[in-house]
Parts: C-alpha cells; structure tokens; sequence
C-alpha cells in the first residue's frame, strides 16, 4: 500500500465501487469516463492489485477492491472532515439544513437531532421544494434538505447522495364548508372535478407539482393554474383563502384558519421523503441527522407502505431497496 494514497484516486474508485458502472460514478464526480478510468487503472497499479472486473456488461468488485472498499471510504471520511474544518477556521462550522417548512418530517428529524447532538450548531432555512434546495446544496450554499429525489434529473442527482426517510401520506386542505370536508377521509376519486392547488408556477418546486400531475391523471383533477412562489406562511394563507384554493397537502401541515386537513384514500397516495446532500459531504451533524432518522423510520414505521397505496413506479425504484439501519441506493459509509 502506498505511504499516501491519492484522495482523487480513492473517490473515483469508491464511486465506481458503490455504482457498479462507470459511466453513472463519472457523472457523480462530474469528470469524464476516460478521466475516471484512468484514476482507477492507476490505482490498481500503485496497489499491484486488480479491484475491479470489467465486462462489457458489467462491473464487480474483486475480493482485493472489496477488502479496500470500507478502509476507503474512512479516509475519505477524514479527508473530508478535515477540509470542513479547516474551511471553518479549525471549528466544525454549522450545518445548513433546509426542512421546506416549520411542520413536517424535515423539522421533525431537524428537532431530534439538536436534542441528540447539542454541540453541534444546526442553522434551517425553509426554501419551498427540493428543486430549488438541491440547486442550492450542489452551489454549496446548503448542506442539507429533504424532499422526492424522484423528481430531480439525472444530473442533478448524480452530484447527491441521499437516504430514503419516510413514505408520508398526501391529504387535501379544504374549506370547513367544502362539500368533501366533513368525513375523517377523502377518496381520490372524490377530487374528480376539483381544481387543486399544486404549486405548479413555482420553480423550486418542480418534484411535487409533478407527483401532484401523476396523481391527477385519468382522474378528472385539475392542477390550479400557474401561479408565482408564495414565500411564508402568512401570504400562504392570505392567497389561498383569497382565492380559494384547495390544496393538495400532506398529512403534517401547517394550520390555516377556516380549513381542514383530511387525508387521502381508495388508494392511499404517498409522497416519498428523502434526505438529500452532495455527493462525499461529511459533517458530525449530518451523521446526527441519518441516525436520528433512520431510528424515527423504525419507531414509526416511516417507510413501510400501507396497503392500497399508490406510489409511481420512479419513486418506488429509489426508495424500495433501502431498509433501515441496513443501507440503500447511494449510501455511503455513517458520519460520526
């Protein structure tokens, strides 16, 4: 083993050992393939091992890149550390978490990780959708968010990694008089002839205007039309009870006086949560953050899926091969 490893040369093999496929670990690291390769060839020859076997169709570890793969990802771990913390002037800095708003799973993970790890200084900030706050995190302005990752493009997942927290089921904001207000539930296919708030004209919001679409479609549900960001709960209120606006919600939502909250049914729809940071990033109050949620998903069956639930097949393919405690898609090794 060399004295001093190469950092760039053990995160692109790092990467490649976690996606098994070259041309997905390039776009992670935004380099090209050919760059990428050549990292790999050329550690393999510093190490006089072969980690990896290379098909046309496929990509494995061998046994030498499976013994390597976890003693990587530590010193990856504490070659990022280390740069935070020079970053901050020789103290961890604060972690910048966006939770979209005060109520909801984001601010419910937030809360228990400050009670976990009170020396560790977590600053929110409430940016309205994951669009916009991935935008945010690959500019380096935010650290952390939560949101459909589903709903991200491929170039813009690539750069993050993130872990699935919660399967949180969609309900319908109501006016108390509406005619669909008064029972504890709403069947989905109740809305037909409905027109629903969505946030559809809002950029940062791009993943929940498109689960909203999939929802409604065959369905006879329409999406209000497109309308500029609304920034705050208080203007939130005062545009949609001026309008008044129907809205398509989550089951933790923020009180607005005059409505009602009622949970959607027949089937059940869910909006998938993950927790979403760049792709490498290390920081004590992100491993606090994984661990809290990965105990809250277990405690209250955050990512088991009621029955008759309806989820689009995008979000099922990113959420279904994690379990908690265990490891999913684009996981990488526990922040301490």
């Amino acid at each position: 083993m060399p004295r001093d490893a190469d950092p760039r040369l053990l995160r692109s093999f790092v990467a490649v050992a976690e996606e098994l496929h070259f041309t997905r670990a390039a776009a992670r690291l935004f380099v090209a393939q050919q760059a990428l390769s050549r990292d790999v060839r050329r550690l393999e020859r510093e190490l006089g091992a072969e980690l990896l076997v290379r098909t046309t169709r496929a990509v494995a570890l061998t046994a030498d890149g499976a013994r390597l793969l976890p003693y990587a990802r530590r010193v990856l771990a504490a070659h990022d550390e280390l740069s935070a913390a020079w970053a901050g002037g020789g103290e961890e800095r604060p972690l910048v978490v966006d939770i979209s708003a005060p109520v909801g799973t984001g601010a419910r993970v937030l809360a228990a990780a400050r009670a976990e790890a009170p020396g560790v200084e977590f600053v929110a900030r409430y940016i309205s959708g994951l669009t916009g706050a991935a935008a945010e995190i690959l500019a380096g302005r935010v650290d952390v968010s939560f949101g459909r990752v589903a709903g991200l493009g491929p170039e813009v997942l690539a750069g993050l990694d993130h872990q699935p927290v919660r399967f949180e089921r969609m309900a319908v904001l109501l006016d108390a008089g509406h005619r669909l207000a008064g029972p504890a539930e709403v069947p989905v296919d109740a809305l037909a002839g409905e027109t629903l708030y969505v946030a559809a004209g809002n950029p940062a919001t791009l993943e929940w205007t498109d689960l909203a679409r999939r929802l409604f479609a065959g369905r006879g549900i329409e999406a209000a039309a497109p309308f500029p960001e609304i920034a705050g709960e208080e203007e939130f209120v005062r545009v949609v009870r001026k309008r008044g606006w129907s809205v398509l919600a989550s089951t933790d939502f923020m009180e607005v006086p005059g409505m009602v909250v009622r949970p959607l049914t027949a089937p059940v729809p869910l909006s998938p949560v993950s927790m979403v940071w760049r792709a490498g990033f290390s920081h004590p109050g992100l491993g606090a953050l994984r661990r809290v949620a990965d105990a809250a998903a277990a405690r209250h069956g955050w990512l088991t899926r009621p029955p008759r639930s309806w989820l689009p097949e995008p979000d099922l393919s990113l959420m279904e091969p994690y379990a908690p405690g265990v490891g999913g898609l684009r996981r990488t090794s526990r922040d301490t």
